[in-house]
């Protein structure tokens, strides 16, 4: 039995990916900050977030419910990251490795998902 959300594969796998944005989003174009640089931060931040409130929840409903959250929201930054790719604010080395840890982070969400729900 874990004894808090920390202990989670995937919240710590969020959590590393959301460490990896930020340093990656500090090399944005500074016309940025307000706009997609917040947008992908706050993607980023509301996965691990909604993986750990979600198991501070009382209900499974509800955690699965959080997890879905997470999920959405690794959706939304894997659609911000491709687009910072394709303009030019993320280098294919970073790009590579940033597209990897979100499928991660999707696989690993599905996989828990589909663990509580049964």
């Amino acid at each position: 039995m874990l004894k808090n959300f920390k202990e989670l594969k995937v919240w710590q796998k969020a959590y590393q990916l959301c460490l990896e944005i930020y340093r990656i989003t500090r090399k944005f174009p500074k016309e940025e900050i307000y706009g997609l640089t917040s947008q992908i931060r706050k993607s980023a931040v509301s996965i691990p977030s909604n993986i750990a409130e979600g198991y501070g929840r009382k209900t499974t409903g509800e955690y699965i419910h959080s997890l879905y959250i997470a999920y959405g929201s690794n959706c939304e930054l894997e659609t911000q990251i491709l687009l910072s790719g394709d303009l030019g604010f993320v280098g294919k080395e970073d790009l590579s490795m940033l597209q990897k840890d979100i499928g991660d982070v999707e696989r690993m969400l599905k996989g828990l998902i589909k663990s509580l729900s049964k």
